[in-house]
């Protein structure tokens, strides 16, 4: 088998080495004991092949490494070569190593063949006479072929799959009739059903690449696979083998897929321990490409093994796993805790995406991490120039919106301002006016570019041939006024035209505030109507401004709550502000961006803000409690008008 493998390779590099450097001719091939093929001159074409062995080790196998093949040879006595008649008198020479590294001529290096992408000839190639599936046409390849049948299925699967690899990569179509013997050799090995899962994912994988997921191969594949995942005989390597291969066939209108793929995430659940930081990720990102947003114990799993195995994890690993689990939508919190014990260490080595992918992450989860914001914070500092402009917003976005003002931040936002400067027109206006209003929500406002957004210009920009402008966009810059008219009085510049603010914030997707929570709601309207001897407040009131109100109560000009029927001679209003889970941070009990700046702007209109949190009035059992606890929260409040 090792001279099948051997000569499977060197046909791929004989291909290569032609089509860069010469005509092809023929020549002997030979495979010595250590795996590596060396040339022995003969006047005729001579092919090795070696004979059945009878041990019960495998001479040859695959090894699958970041989707690459590693083919591994063991060492075997010297095989007999096999001669076969003459056809041409010239010889090509070919030189099979561990690593197959294809020759360099005198215009360049030959092109990159990934595995199983059929072969293009440059245009401007002149040193490529060879039409390459001329090598094809002769008894080479069917006589490997007719070798193969004395070998166990395993191997001759390896080596069946080896040879229609080759052929998929150099362009022959899948009817070419070397193709067809071998797809029909494949298929009654298949009937069979003795094949393992690692070979039966590589005959799937090159009968997928020349014939689509409809090739009755594939169906062959798949339902052997199938029986193998249902016996439970699949192993780690295995299963993420497969998760790959049904990422190309799997058919979501197949029941029988459907129910093969269920089985699956319930057998890899209780091989998760056992996985290792490169499965898991390969196994969440094919997760990620079948939209198995429903296996939702499997990814919560995933995500904790993940945590066990982070320092494991490349870059471009961590990458993927984030970027995975923020479209299925799971997080599971020792996640976090491995990202702030090993990230913080080695942001200010990594790419630069990595730190966006973090960042962008820990605000969709709404994870506020003082260890990663800080050492984002720092490697901002010293090293914004690296980023690109979407990764500077990915990163500033997420600290405002997650109300977290780093110690540097000075420094921060002094590089910030001469990013804005130098790089002002590289930033995309959506994106521009996210860093802006990420700013307002951390208290600081960049006066200097209000002036640019708020032009008739930029605004003109905003707009994508004739549609309407952005909702959200329209919302950010509605605020980004309110801010200079509340906390920036002395702005002087252009302001945002009012047929251009938002009317309401509540009705723009969540984004500026978020709902009162109708359960805390319920509990604390009946402590409330206790305390002030009837319903003398009103709910879910609209400022002129676009803010809601969970309750509002208004007082006279002594202090006096008013009932419904006197508002109209309010002197003072109190705004309570019914804080449920949501309007926080998932692993803190800071507010959200959105809540801190709203808050800031209803005092700024002369509100007296009071916060209910949910994780207070919680902890109160009974009637009585509640009704103590609101009077201390209102009380004291109302008392500040009588002075």
């Amino acid at each position: 088998m090792k001279s099948i493998a051997c000569i499977s390779s060197s046909v791929i590099a004989a291909c290569q080495h032609t089509s860069t450097c010469f005509p092809v001719h023929r020549a002997l091939i030979r495979c010595s004991s250590v795996g590596r093929c060396t040339n022995v001159e003969f006047v005729s074409r001579t092919v090795v092949a070696q004979q059945p062995c009878g041990t019960g080790v495998r001479p040859f196998h695959s090894m699958y490494v970041n989707g690459a093949v590693v083919q591994q040879v063991s060492a075997i006595p010297l095989p007999t070569p096999l001669l076969l008649p003459e056809k041409r008198d010239d010889e090509l020479t070919v030189r099979r190593t561990v690593r197959r590294v294809p020759p360099k001529t005198a215009s360049g290096s030959a092109p990159h063949l990934s595995p199983y992408s059929p072969y293009t000839k440059s245009q401007g190639d002149a040193t490529a006479p060879v039409n390459i599936q001329s090598l094809f046409e002769g008894d080479v390849i069917p006589e490997l072929c007719s070798r193969l049948a004395g070998f166990p299925s395993n191997d001759r699967a390896e080596g069946l799959a080896t040879l229609l690899g080759a052929c998929v990569e150099f362009g022959l179509e899948a009817h070419s009739p070397l193709v067809l013997r071998l797809m029909k050799e494949c298929l009654e090995l298949l009937s069979k059903k003795d094949i393992s899962v690692a070979q039966l994912c590589h005959l799937g994988e090159v009968a997928h690449a020349l014939e689509g997921r409809q090739s009755a191969m594939v169906t062959e594949v798949l339902d052997s696979i199938g029986a193998a995942v249902e016996e439970d005989v699949v192993s780690p390597g295995e299963a993420v083998r497969v998760y790959s291969l049904l990422t190309l066939c799997y058919n979501p209108a197949s029941q029988q897929q459907v129910l093969m793929l269920s089985t699956l995430h319930r057998h890899t659940q209780r091989l998760v321990h056992r996985l290792k930081a490169g499965q898991v990720s390969s196994i969440l990102e094919s997760l990620l490409k079948l939209q198995q947003r429903q296996a939702i114990s499997l990814v919560l799993r995933l995500s904790h093994r993940a945590s066990r195995v982070f320092k494991s994890f490349s870059d471009d690993e961590i990458t993927k796993v984030l970027s995975a689990l923020m479209i299925l939508g799971q997080h599971h919190e020792e996640l976090l805790t491995a990202m702030e014990k090993h990230l913080p260490g080695r942001l200010g080595e990594c790419d630069p995406e990595l730190i966006s992918t973090v960042m962008e992450y820990c605000l969709l989860m709404r994870c506020r991490s003082e260890p990663i914001f800080e050492a984002v914070a720092e490697n901002f500092v010293c090293h914004a120039e690296r980023h690109t402009t979407l990764q500077i917003a990915k990163q500033i976005v997420a600290m405002g919106r997650l109300n977290y003002l780093p110690q540097c931040s000075a420094q921060m936002f002094k590089k910030l301002e001469s990013i804005l400067t130098t790089r002002f027109s590289q930033f995309q206006p959506r994106s521009l006016i996210e860093v802006l209003h990420a700013c307002i929500q951390l208290e600081r406002f960049p006066l200097n570019y209000m002036s640019k957004v708020f032009s008739p210009f930029f605004l003109q920009t905003l707009q994508a041939q004739g549609e309407p402008l952005d909702k959200n966009a329209l919302g950010q810059l509605t605020q980004l006024h309110l801010s200079t008219s509340l906390e920036c009085k002395h702005y002087r510049g252009p302001r945002l035209p009012y047929f251009l603010h938002v009317k309401k914030f509540s009705s723009v997707d969540q984004a500026f505030e978020t709902p009162m929570d109708s359960l805390l709601y319920k509990r604390v309207t009946g402590p409330l109507t206790q305390l002030l001897g009837g319903k003398f407040y009103s709910t879910r009131i609209f400022t002129p401004s676009g803010y809601s109100i969970d309750v509002e109560i208004s007082l006279d000009e002594e202090g006096y709550v008013l009932p419904l029927s006197q508002w109209e001679q309010t002197y003072r209003r109190m705004a309570l502000c019914l804080d449920g889970q949501t309007r926080f941070c998932s692993n803190t009990q800071h507010l959200l961006g959105k809540e801190a700046t709203k808050r800031r702007h209803l005092r700024r209109m002369g509100y007296e803000v009071v916060q209910i949190p949910f994780f207070e009035f919680e902890k109160l059992r009974s009637q009585k409690e509640r009704v103590e606890y609101l009077h201390k929260k209102i009380f004291p409040t109302i008392f500040k008008f009588n002075h």
